[in-house]
């Protein structure tokens, strides 16, 4: 699975405002409601909390991967966020997040969910990527940087 087949350049956001994690799941749901992706952001925000009341989807690095399940689609959405400030997400490594990818899945998905899951993990494993992401400007710059670092991989 390729990176591109689940994220496309209009679900990059540049520029993450919020500063904390309930934020931050809160603008992604209300983004995928104004895509037309979800028809109810409550829904998904409340799958998410309670997603990371089992242990924080911050998985360290900088980085967050949150992921739910959604009856309102039919193929895994991928939304990439980036915050240049930091944002308190109660990560493994206890360090602030400036990636947030969000990871929604059909109900019925359970195979390549989890293969989701772990390409966007390696993906983000690469701390020149992670540099030069911090450094892009707009989405398109860094859906360009996240296109060719996938590549790498087979």
């Amino acid at each position: 699975m390729k990176i591109s087949e689940i994220l496309s350049q209009d679900f990059i956001i540049a520029n993450l405002e919020p500063d904390n994690k309930p934020g931050v799941l809160e603008t992604l749901c209300r983004f995928l409601k104004d895509k037309g992706v979800i028809k109810d952001d409550a829904v998904l925000r409340e799958a998410l909390l309670e997603r990371e009341k089992l242990g924080s989807t911050g998985i360290g690095e900088n980085v967050a991967i949150p992921h739910a399940k959604s009856d309102d689609i039919d193929r895994i959405i991928c939304v990439f966020g980036k915050s240049e400030n930091g944002i308190e997400y109660e990560s493994l490594d206890q360090k602030p997040v400036n990636f947030v990818c969000l990871l929604l899945a059909p109900s019925n998905s359970t195979g390549q969910h989890l293969k989701a899951l772990a390409r966007i993990a390696r993906l983000l494993k690469s701390q020149a990527l992670r540099e030069a992401i911090l450094k892009a400007k707009d989405a398109s710059a860094i859906f360009t940087l996240i296109q060719d670092e996938d590549s790498k991989f087979i």
